[in-house]
């Protein structure tokens, strides 16, 4: 289902040669999400991804101040909620009357910017049928931008920065289902990733070919297995007023932590829970296989984590035992070979960015970028730039 991509290079010594992306070795296709808990340890490696006592340490006081200094405000917001969430909403100039498929987009950018980048993430949704609410939570965004964004979107809506994004598509879920009440397919997603480099036709498709339940793009099983919250879509009403309700029930925070804690980790777990099928379409098991499948891919990935040194003389039982037992998040750790072994379309913001995890090779993530792509490697840095407070 994937895109036909050119032959890779082989014989390379540095796997980041491999220029352009190979065919995936079979088509997109959706694996359920693991079904085992994460253990003490396994829960421990989910905070310390560079297998060290001292970043884990370091994390554990950085958690704790964020989560104390928020609590405060937590409880205060709750005694006097202050002023509405909502600062502008205007109709955009795709309403999609009747629409069957709904996507709550969310964007920010301390400069205000919405990048061409953000406006083919919201056309390639719009093309694939969804009618798109576009939200940004920056403080002030230029008109020529936002009149830019009416033509792709059905409703645009500048919100208070708070709650991070399950804040924004709690807020605007309930406008969604009264503009279209017989909506059958709800998406939530938002700009922390770059691309898509590859067309989203073929990934849209295998979501939906998944029936009724809830689907994500990439499965991390840190801290528990879950579906990564960038991209997540619910299909068939129950699935859809269950989505809707976890959103109404959830407490956010002003703590970041606080929030991925009570939604990403938690949201797949509880739909599950809910009997819908869960599943993801770059399983966590089938990328660690691709990985360990592939000598250059191994090599690299022996190279990114001080606990995967010993890699490669290792049985090939073993290599999967350590990779379940220290989970890695897959669009950092991983982030490459999601795109060269399994076409995954996107690269993830922060790892561009930050490079968090000081992972060799981040440095030229544009020559896994092919020129042909939805959005080439100028396109990607002009939305970096565009992500940079001004002055």
């Amino acid at each position: 289902m994937a895109s036909g991509r050119s032959p890779t290079k082989t014989g390379l010594a540095n796997p980041l040669d491999r220029i352009v992306p190979p065919m995936p070795p079979e088509p997109y296709r959706l694996t359920a999400l693991t079904e085992q808990p994460p253990g003490l340890r396994r829960a421990i490696h989910g905070y310390s991804t560079a297998g060290t006592w001292s970043r884990l340490a370091r994390r554990v006081a950085e958690v704790g101040f964020e989560v104390g200094r928020s609590l405060p405000r937590d409880a205060w917001r709750r005694f006097r909620p202050g002023p509405p969430p909502l600062l502008r909403l205007e109709e955009g100039e795709d309403a999609r009357p009747g629409a069957q498929s709904v996507a709550l987009y969310v964007h920010y950018a301390a400069s205000g910017r919405i990048s061409e980048m953000v406006r083919r993430q919201v056309a390639e949704l719009a093309a694939e049928g969804f009618a798109v609410v576009f939200i940004t939570m920056a403080e002030a965004v230029p008109e020529a931008d936002w009149q830019a964004m009416r033509g792709h979107a059905a409703l645009l809506v500048q919100r208070r920065n708070f709650g991070l994004d399950f804040g924004a598509w709690r807020d605007l879920a309930p406008e969604a289902a009264r503009r279209w009440p017989e909506a059958g397919e709800l998406m939530l997603a938002n700009d922390s990733v770059l691309g898509p480099i590859s067309p989203m036709g073929p990934v849209i498709a295998a979501l939906r070919d998944g029936g009724d339940g809830l689907f994500g793009m990439t499965e991390s099983i840190q801290g528990g297995p879950h579906l990564q919250s960038y991209m997540l879509l619910a299909r068939g009403d129950a699935a859809v007023g269950d989505m809707r309700r976890f959103l109404g029930a959830m407490r956010i925070s002003h703590s970041k932590w606080l929030v991925v804690q009570r939604g990403e980790l938690r949201f797949a777990g509880w739909m599950r829970g809910r009997g819908h099928r869960v599943a993801a379409l770059f399983g966590y098991g089938r990328l660690a296989a691709a990985v360990l499948a592939d000598h250059a891919e191994r090599a690299q990935l022996a190279a990114s984590h001080p606990l995967l040194r010993g890699l490669e003389g290792m049985a090939p039982e073993a290599r999967a035992a350590l990779l379940a037992e220290q989970p890695l998040n897959p669009t950092h750790h991983l982030w490459a070979a999601l795109i060269r072994c399994l076409g995954f379309p996107f690269l993830k913001t922060e790892l561009v960015r930050r490079n968090p995890g000081r992972l060799p090779g981040v440095e030229d993530w544009a020559a896994l970028v092919p020129t042909e792509a939805p959005c080439p490697p100028m396109v990607i840095r002009d939305h970096l730039d565009g992500l940079k407070r001004p002055g």
